[in-house]
């Protein structure tokens, strides 16, 4: 056989399936797409996460677009991240045009327009389905990691968790922990000491301050309630087509720390909630996380460890994180290995520098008879990339130039009557829409204290001058009101927050 025979057998087996796949386009060789062989891949492997990644302007977003079309027709819910705030055509038809009918003619695709069921999410107060998360769903360890504390810190914060749960007061948004911090500190320290051990004020300090930073972030907006559900990601419409949600992150570019905040607490949220899946036919969500470099740039060790932990364990829920990057080296090495499926766009060499890192992208690829990758990963040209993935066996798939189908939807962003016309029809935007502030531990010790100070007045009218030295002072009458607080209220998750069975594991 010759070259162009040898390819075609080769890509067609290496891209067989016996169960369902999706096709993201066709096969090329020389430079020129070949009708009769599809990119197709298994449903089963799309929970092994995967990486876009590709220089700007290079068709990253079209593929995004493609993928969660195809993924929603196959009646799989999928969360997109959309930082640049491009992605939201999806919602409507697109429109047939004669680039697109030849490309399509090209590859032997058939092309159809489509719109696709949406959710229009946002962090801020943004039009749209509102996500909110309570400090106490995080628990100690969790929160800890986003504030970057060190181990010591870190124990203050579980003694404060644990003092809040022994005494059956809610922590839900920021001001409830600061008020605690605050407390501990002065009124409530002897009270602390005798119960957990004496605290710095050093210490709790600096966790005031790292908390006050995440809230000029705007984590006074993110924490609270109502909280949201991640079983209203996993919806399918009427016509068997899972949701698409999109949260809007134009407003967050500027708080890296926010949108990391969010995203790992979502994903530790869907591991705690999940069952254990196994061996299934395809994912029950997937999820895509667009210019992760924001994250990985400004995430401590820690939390990189964490990223890197859910990673490896959320895939055994069926879910499958995609990161969409503009080059994989923004990526860190331990992420990196765990993503069965790498779609790589066109990389610009400008310096040298940039030619170091096309070197080493082309590394973290399998060789091909048919390509030299370095070289090729400066040519391709807008909507085509490089392809490997993994097959239902779990092997990797030959390396293929694709010139990927072009979305069925809109390839624009929606106009503003567009949006207001998509949170009008939703049931989540009402669901979500309402801001509660119920009693937790803000108002629970703001109550105690006043209850106390104001009887520690009136014993104070009682008492005859001449004997109020021997009486008890009003710190003394303060400290032990405050240690009868007793409430109703529950808390939302134990001590240990949402990551007590990954630790185990």
């Amino acid at each position: 056989m010759n070259k162009k025979e040898n390819f075609i057998a080769d890509i067609n087996t290496g891209y067989s399936s016996k169960g369902e796949s999706i096709i993201l386009g066709g096969a090329m060789l020389d430079g020129e797409p070949i009708a009769e062989v599809h990119v197709k891949i298994p449903l089963k492997t799309l929970n092994r996460h995967g990486l876009i990644a590709g220089a700007t302007g290079t068709g990253k977003t079209k593929t995004i677009q493609v993928f969660s079309e195809q993924l929603s027709n196959a009646g799989i819910p999928v969360l997109m991240m959309d930082i640049k705030g491009d992605f939201s055509g999806i919602a409507k038809e697109g429109k047939e045009e004669g680039f697109i009918t030849e490309r399509h003619a090209k590859i032997n695709v058939p092309y159809n327009v489509a719109a696709f069921p949406v959710e229009l999410m946002s962090l801020s107060k943004q039009n749209g389905v509102r996500l909110r998360a309570t400090v106490s769903e995080f628990g100690p360890v969790l929160f800890s990691r986003i504030l970057d504390l060190n181990d010591t810190q870190a124990g203050v914060v579980a003694v404060i968790f644990k003092y809040c749960d022994d005494n059956q007061m809610p922590l839900l948004d920021l001001k409830d922990i600061k008020k605690v911090i605050n407390y501990i500190t002065e009124e409530g320290k002897d009270e602390i000491a005798a119960s957990y051990g004496k605290i710095s004020t050093a210490t709790t300090g600096t966790i005031l301050r790292k908390i006050i930073e995440l809230e000029q972030q705007g984590g006074d907006l993110f924490f609270g309630e109502l909280s949201f559900e991640t079983d209203d990601l996993m919806r399918i419409d009427e016509n068997g087509k899972g949701y698409v949600n999109i949260i809007r992150l134009t407003d967050i570019q500027d708080k890296p720390k926010l949108f990391s905040t969010f995203m790992l607490s979502l994903l530790a949220e869907i591991y705690q909630k999940m069952p254990e899946k196994g061996d299934v036919g395809q994912p029950e969500l997937v999820i895509f996380i667009d210019e992760a470099h924001l994250i990985f740039n400004e995430a401590s060790k820690a939390l990189l460890e964490q990223i890197e932990t859910i990673v490896k364990l959320i895939r055994s829920k069926g879910v499958g994180i995609y990161f969409v990057t503009q080059n994989p080296m923004d990526v860190p090495s331990g992420v990196l290995a765990q993503l069965g499926l790498k779609i790589q766009h066109a990389l610009r060499a400008f310096t040298a520098n940039d030619r170091q890192a096309i070197k080493k992208t082309a590394d973290n690829y399998p060789t091909s008879p048919y390509y030299k990758t370095d070289e090729l990963l400066t040519s391709l040209g807008i909507g085509e990339a490089l392809v490997t993935a993994l097959n239902e066996k779990g092997i990797p798939t030959p390396l293929v130039a694709t010139m990927m189908r072009a979305p069925m939807s809109r390839m624009d962003v929606l106009s503003q009557t567009e949006i207001d016309e998509i949170n009008g029809k939703s049931k989540l935007v009402k669901k979500y829409a309402e801001e509660i502030d119920r009693e937790s531990a803000f108002e629970i010790l703001n109550k105690k204290l006043t209850e106390a100070a104001e009887a520690a007045a009136q014993q104070e009218e009682q008492v005859p001058t001449k004997s109020s030295k021997t009486g008890p002072s009003t710190t003394e009458v303060v400290t032990k009101s405050v240690l009868k607080v007793v409430t109703s209220a529950t808390f939302i998750r134990g001590v240990f927050g949402v990551l007590t069975k990954i630790f185990k594991k």
